[in-house]
């Protein structure tokens, strides 16, 4: 290295220390944003984003299913995702899940965990939560049963034979209960439950498991107006503790529980805002809500 190389790096730092000490550096004083320690398999939110998802591209031969998909979500964001038929809402969410790979694009929970290295059961694992539209529950169990056999647990034959639940197993099993509405239910039979109360199961099903991302599927689709009700009651107590994309049809529940509306089209984002700018889109009302 050269002597005036050398002389202009030890001005630099020089600077550096001096912006440092006033805190007028770009990460407010801190010397090395960069420096950060991160434990392997934690979800990094420190970049404001737990999802992200930049130019996707999937085709089911050839037929292009997702067409350049570029999309975030924050942190503790409840995120309601519409279009119509065909314009690739489920490939999305198989796509972040892991049960379909991309052609193509960058898919990543967190700024570090990239999911296009992760098969479907791991990225489960890591925190990401399904739900299907059909609910999904073990129907000759009681809800007690079914939310104990979800918990995260050793799942091998001896520890499963030998298991019991701990102080804070059954306290955090009696908050679900509690959150999905279904504490009086706690003894009953899961397949005597109603439509919606078997989507409630499910929901808390995925609750005890912590999740950090929730991917939800026509929630309160065949629910009576009463049970659409109290899932939004649900869905905004998840709000903020939970980041949650919602794929849904129902403007009225949209309108109750969601921020920020993404539509698809083709693939790809058409619009984005609050329900109301989607709404008076022209390009949505054109391809999905029509006049």
């Amino acid at each position: 290295m050269t002597p005036d190389l050398m002389e202009q790096g030890a001005q630099r730092r020089a600077e550096m220390a001096h912006k440092v000490a006033l805190g007028q550096t770009e990460s407010g004083g801190r010397e090395a944003g960069f420096g950060r320690v991160h434990t392997p398999g934690e979800v990094d939110v420190t970049h404001g984003r737990i999802l992200y998802l930049e130019d996707v591209n999937v085709s089911f031969d050839g037929f292009k299913a997702i067409n350049g998909l570029s999309l975030d979500i924050a942190p503790g964001e409840l995120r309601c995702i519409i279009g119509p038929n065909g314009a690739g809402k489920t490939t999305m969410m198989d796509i972040i899940t892991g049960k379909t790979r991309p052609d193509s694009g960058t898919v990543f929970f967190g700024s570090t965990i990239d999911l296009l290295r992760y098969r479907e059961a791991e990225i489960a694992e890591l925190g990401i939560g399904r739900k299907f539209q059909k609910p999904t529950v073990f129907e000759q169990l009681t809800v007690f049963e079914n939310l104990e056999l979800a918990l995260k647990t050793n799942k091998r034959v001896f520890p499963s034979m030998t298991f019991r639940l701990d102080s804070a197993q059954s306290d955090r099993l009696a908050e679900v209960l509690h959150t999905i509405h279904l504490a009086p239910s706690v003894s009953r039979q899961a397949g005597l439950l109603s439509h919606g109360q078997k989507q409630w199961l499910e929901i808390g099903m995925l609750l005890m498991q912590d999740p950090k991302l929730l991917l939800l599927d026509e929630p309160v689709a065949g629910m009576t107006d009463e049970e659409t009700a109290r899932t939004a009651e649900l869905f905004l107590t998840l709000k903020g503790q939970h980041s949650l994309m919602v794929v849904e049809h129902d403007m009225g529940f949209i309108r109750t529980i969601s921020d920020i509306v993404t539509v698809l089209c083709d693939g790809s984002v058409l619009a984005q805002g609050t329900l109301d700018q989607v709404q008076a889109d022209e390009r949505v009302i054109e391809v999905y809500l029509g006049r």
